[in-house]
């Protein structure tokens, strides 16, 4: 049994996370932090664990809480998760981070879209991107794997087959997303207030979302080309849920056929992303680890849809399947 712990148990991906967990076959959950006062019981915050997972949340330093396992997931905030798990992965314990203090691979990148001084800096350009789908080799027996963002990954896995087999032109891609209230996590904001977002749809970050510069790394770092990105996010009024539209020029005269069979060949071996006929809808998806894609040709524009739950595929699923690939288990485990 491998022996886990998570920082920051009390969030929408922590439940989700530790529901996963809960029914792997090769895992004790042993630890779950938390700066609540006393030691409450984790079933005291997720009533969904009532009867299922009572253990206490304990304001644990990380370095005390690796101690008890042998893998730690960091449901910690950006700048503060990288500080807390930096002497964690010194000292051998393995760790899945779910902030974005790894992601980026450029230091003044990352200080510039996230206002704050890497608190690990000789780490970054060194961490692997956790996606699977692109970077399974490298995630097979790493130490620290860098949980990707939800947003990218429904916009990664939609472009990446296409800009590999030279389909579209990399200079011009366009990621129109929306997401469930969820992905603003579970601490109360004026934007996400019931009143303020219930029946209505509403773009942000337009220009200046942080996932935008993931994204044109990671699809630039696969293909080995530099990547022209423009993201605009949406938040609906849903609980869970991404729905990504991408728009690119094709570089040559081609056929939906040709597109759909490039996605296809692409995730034959890959047991979450199922590329689908038709136009998928973000209840295809809900509660599972699964990215259904499709695409298709409008004019001069290839448009891809694909979409993802956002605290799995985009988050916690992710997360289990890059333990499955650290640990030697088979991907698809509890998934």
């Amino acid at each position: 049994m491998v022996r886990v712990g998570i920082l920051g148990a009390t969030g929408y991906t922590a439940l989700e996370l530790i529901k996963l967990l809960l029914r792997h076959p090769e895992v004790e959950i042993t630890t779950l932090t938390s700066r609540q006062t006393g030691h409450p019981p984790i079933s005291s915050i997720h009533p969904q664990l009532t009867g299922r997972l009572d253990l206490p949340l304990e304001n644990l330093e990380a370095m005390a809480a690796a101690e008890r396992v042998d893998c730690l997931f960091s449901c910690l905030p950006h700048a503060a998760s990288a500080e807390a798990i930096a002497p964690v992965v010194n000292g051998g314990t393995r760790v899945v981070d779910f902030s974005a203090d790894y992601r980026l691979t450029d230091l003044e990148t990352y200080e510039t879209w996230y206002q704050t001084t890497h608190p690990d800096p000789t780490r970054i350009g060194k961490v692997v991107y956790g996606l699977p789908e692109l970077f399974r080799k490298q995630i097979i027996g790493a130490d620290l794997v860098a949980n990707p963002g939800c947003y990218p990954t429904s916009a990664i896995l939609a472009m990446a087959p296409l800009l590999q087999d030279g389909l579209v032109e990399p200079s011009d891609l366009i990621f129109d997303s929306k997401s469930g209230v969820s992905g603003a996590g579970r601490t109360p904001k004026l934007t996400t207030h019931f009143p303020e977002c219930n029946e209505g749809v509403s773009a942000y970050g337009i220009g200046s979302h942080r996932h935008t510069p993931e994204i044109a790394q990671v699809l630039g770092q696969f293909i080995g080309r530099e990547i022209g990105v423009v993201f605009s996010p949406h938040l609906i009024p849903m609980d869970r849920g991404i729905l990504t539209t991408a728009y690119a020029r094709p570089t040559r005269q081609t056929t939906p056929g040709e597109l759909m069979s490039a996605l296809r060949a692409f995730y034959e071996t890959s047991p979450f992303v199922h590329v689908v006929d038709h136009l998928p809808s973000t209840k295809d998806c809900a509660g599972t680890n699964n990215c259904h894609i499709t695409a298709r040709m409008v004019g001069e524009r290839v448009i891809t849809v694909s979409c993802l739950d956002n605290l799995i595929k985009g988050a916690s699923g992710a997360a289990v399947q890059n333990f499955n690939l650290m640990f030697g288990f088979d991907e698809s485990t509890s998934l």
